[in-house]
């Protein structure tokens, strides 16, 4: 019997040859992988005037020659991943996007795949923004830049010469309590909730000490503790301490602390590990007034969609969120601000599918919105540091984190807007100041 080549065989090389031939045109190298490969075809390098940077772009390429993609319509269409290609995908190194061509229009149209959890498989495609051309070479430019580590750059819109970084100053108690303890966390958990007195968890213990930066003798966690064995001692002892585990925990105490202090406004979400705005009522919108660069905005920190078709009936909610994560470089601590959504059918019960939604607001994102973020979520964190200069205001005696301003660098060059989410028309309630936050 003849061997044979077939049309589908043909075509995946017709696609691979067009895609590479794509990038050469753009400015970016292209090298195809072996007929080994599981789901990447190749690996694109990002070159300025003909410089490569060694900057590496995992490409998956899907072809077809004339059928029509999900959904598609003038303005765009859908795409669904594989499962087994995302579970691949998820342990990559690199950036990775798809490519899709159809060769009887000569149409080539690119999305990022990373990051992508089980339920979000479904890619939304603009056949404008997203298409593979010289336009592109900025975003693919920039999923190169890592957004790990100590914070990631928040450019201000226009000008671009000086950025805003992700990251808190941190002011630590001077003092932290310690003391041996009988109780393992989860049995002094089951303690102070079943006990007649309100429960408080701005404490760590782990191997039979307790930590905190309140006194113990003086709250619900006198019953939790050696009372005889309470010592304060220099916070720096402890926070600077050499050894790996020995900062872990002390990260942790940093958390739990956070979380007693904002615990009045903020839910904490152990699944996802970030902190969102707490509804007051149920389908009810909830604003926070801040000042921003010397003047006064507000954000809907708790934000309700109604139904289009039925404005009785509520979508979802929303609520501005952040991912807190503490970082030690040298001999200063900073709180890491990850902006991030937290969706609710009501305000209280988390919604069952909220990755679409997320991915959706995600997409929305620009300089201005992620800058305003940051800056609007420091406003909230040092709001008790302003009202002890408020001879009216509540003023709290307990130990606290004091957060400062969020540092800037300059940039020597302005960081394009389209490699941080397409440009938007602004939402009918947004203010038109720079650092607005999403309606």
């Amino acid at each position: 019997m003849a061997k044979s080549i077939t049309t589908s065989q043909l075509l995946g090389e017709i696609g691979e040859a067009a895609i590479r031939l794509r990038f050469l045109h753009i400015g970016f190298q292209f090298d195809g992988r072996s007929r080994l490969e599981a789901g990447v075809d190749g690996i694109a390098e990002v070159m300025d005037r003909g410089k490569p940077l060694a900057r590496m772009i995992a490409v998956q390429v899907k072809a077809r020659e004339a059928a029509r993609y999900s959904g598609e319509d003038e303005a765009g269409f859908s795409y669904l991943l594989r499962p087994d290609d995302l579970a691949y995908w998820r342990g990559s190194n690199l950036p990775i996007i798809i490519v899709l061509y159809r060769r009887s229009d000569e149409t080539y149209f690119w999305k990022e795949v990373g990051g992508f959890l089980e339920e979000e498989r479904r890619l939304q495609f603009d056949k404008q923004r997203d298409i593979l051309d010289a336009n592109a070479v900025d975003r693919l430019a920039a999923l190169t830049v890592p957004k790990a580590g100590f914070g990631y750059y928040v450019p201000p819109l226009g000008g671009g010469e000086e950025a805003l970084v992700n990251i808190l100053p941190i002011t630590l108690p001077g003092e932290i309590f310690i003391s041996s303890t009988p109780h393992t966390s989860k049995k002094a958990t089951s303690i102070l909730l079943d006990g007649d007195e309100p429960a408080r968890f701005d404490w760590v213990i782990k191997g039979g000490t307790f930590w905190s930066f309140s006194d113990p003798r003086k709250s619900v966690c006198r019953h939790i503790v050696d009372l005889d064995q309470v010592e304060a001692i220099d916070t720096k002892s402890i926070a600077f301490h050499e050894d790996h585990d020995e900062q872990n925990n002390f990260a942790f105490l940093l958390r739990m602390a956070l979380g007693h202090q904002v615990r009045e406004d903020l839910c904490w979400n152990k699944d996802r590990k970030l902190y969102y705005y707490r509804a007051l009522t149920e389908n009810k919108s909830r604003m926070f007034a801040y000042e921003a660069s010397k003047r006064k905005t507000s954000a809907e920190v708790v934000n309700v969609a109604q139904n289009k078709a039925d404005t009785s009936r509520v979508d979802f909610v929303r609520h501005h969120a952040f991912a807190p994560r503490f970082e030690r470089l040298y001999d200063q601590w900073y709180l890491v601000i990850n902006p991030t959504y937290f969706f609710t059918t009501n305000g209280f019960i988390p919604h069952s599918y909220p990755a679409a939604l997320l991915a959706g607001k995600k997409r929305l994102d620009n300089s201005a919105s992620l800058r305003g973020q940051v800056v609007m979520w420091h406003r909230f964190l040092s709001q008790s540091q302003r009202d002890e200069n408020n001879l009216f205001a509540k003023k709290s005696a307990e130990p606290r984190l004091i957060f400062s301003e969020p540092p800037t660098v300059a940039l020597a060059t302005r960081v394009p807007e389209d490699s941080w989410g397409s440009q938007k028309k602004p939402l009918p309630d947004a203010d038109d100041g720079q650092e607005l936050m999403f309606g």
